[in-house]
């Protein structure tokens, strides 16, 4: 087989913990199997080299940053491929430009355009181990750019897509995927599979597992990923085609997401358009609007209330003042969205009723409703989220 693995910064963020990497990869290269590993800064790392830009400038140069940023990845690839050699195995560590990796000219958010996998191809056949400097590649340019948040694991989805490996494993600090949060409750079991969709959806809904870029790249590639801990040797998560799923279940999981505020707009013009205008003027700006609930007023005006993050939700309130659209604004930062989440409701009715009675049960109030085929999002009082999440979960039987 030919495996990808990608460790992230708490995998190697010391060197004992790059020497338990490295034998981890010598013990996968022993079993018979190719093996190219990425990896990412160890952990601190980026943050420390971001502090050294800022004492210089407040607004340091996103090219230059990049060149600097994308050092630590360099660091870790080197220092994991001596450790190898050392233990008798024939490795070569790569930059992102060696490994093949093109991308656009977004310094520090750069998305891949192509991969020319040949470098690394050739290599394997020799037999190496390759390990690969993730979060980094090159523009067409030949300038040094970098991937963003979860950019090492885009590196490792990308290459398994090129090469088509077999699999793509992502080794963090946590064991794989949970039908909930762990430390909101306890009950929260690993889940084995679960498809691609399902996956996108709880990484939007902040599981911090995998970022969402990710698993669409590995949707687009059809790459299956498995999420595990590099600490210990448990089984983890494969995310996967939904296809390839025998028994999909009801319900996954459930996802709870805090970073959320709601705006509401009472007495707005009621006329062709209206929504339209202030949607546009919000997406002009980047302003993620995520859920949306319009009630039909009277005198000709309308309500309409909306969820954005909350760390957007400053610019969000200055763009309504400037537009005067409706009579009066209403903010609430103390709102969180609670998900119900599973392919299994495509074929089965009563998910959503049972989730509206749970919470009447709760006595919790509903503010917005939003649903999927997959999906059921509603926005609740924050103060009440967690004790939703539990009683959820316990609902659809997720701790059994």
């Amino acid at each position: 087989m030919l495996i990808v693995q990608k460790y992230g910064g708490t995998s190697v963020g010391t060197l004992e913990r790059i020497e338990n990497v490295a034998k981890r990869v010598a013990k996968t290269k022993r079993e018979g199997h190719q093996v190219v590993v990425v990896v990412s800064a160890m952990s601190g790392e980026t943050n420390k080299l971001l502090k050294y830009a800022h004492h210089f400038s407040k607004t340091p140069s996103k090219r230059e940053l990049d060149m600097l940023l994308s050092s630590g990845e360099r660091v870790t690839s080197a220092l994991l491929s001596i450790a190898l050699s050392e233990m008798g195995f024939d490795s070569i560590a790569l930059t992102g430009r060696q490994a093949g990796i093109y991308t656009d000219d977004s310094h520090t958010t750069a998305r891949i355009d192509n991969i020319n996998s040949k470098c690394i191809q050739n290599l394997l056949d020799e037999g190496k181990i390759i390990v690969v400097a993730g979060f980094q590649g090159i523009t067409k340019n030949g300038e040094v750019s970098t991937l963003g948040r979860g950019g090492s694991d885009l590196s490792a989805v990308a290459i398994a897509g090129a090469l088509k490996a077999d699999l793509c494993e992502i080794y963090t600090d946590v064991d794989g995927v949970y039908t909930t949060d762990p430390r909101i409750e306890k009950k929260a079991k690993k889940i084995d599979v679960i498809s691609y969709d399902e996956m996108l959806e709880f990484a939007s809904l902040g599981a911090k597992v995998l970022q969402s870029r990710s698993v669409e790249l590995a949707k687009k590639l059809d790459v299956n990923l498995v999420t595990r801990s590099s600490f210990n040797n448990n089984e983890g998560t494969l995310i996967t085609k939904e296809e390839n799923i025998m028994e999909k279940p009801l319900v996954s999981g459930i996802a709870l997401d805090k970073n959320q505020a709601r705006i509401s707009l009472r007495g707005v013009k009621d006329k062709p358009g209206i929504a339209a205008s202030i949607f546009s003027k919000l997406a002009e700006e980047n302003i993620n609007v995520d859920m949306i609930i319009q009630n039909v007023g009277h005198d000709g005006t309308t309500n309409l209330g909306f969820t954005v993050p909350q760390n957007e939700l400053e610019r969000a309130k200055e763009i309504m003042e400037k537009m005067h659209a409706a009579d009066h604004l209403e903010y609430d930062k103390n709102v969180a969205k609670v998900s119900v989440i599973g392919v299994g409701m495509k074929s089965h009715s009563g998910v959503a009723s049972k989730a509206f009675e749970t919470m009447a049960k709760e006595n919790i109030n509903i503010e917005i409703i939003s649903t999927s085929e997959i999906k059921i999002s509603m926005i609740i009082d924050e103060s009440l989220s967690e004790q939703a999440v539990k009683a959820l979960h316990s609902a659809y039987e997720l701790d059994k």
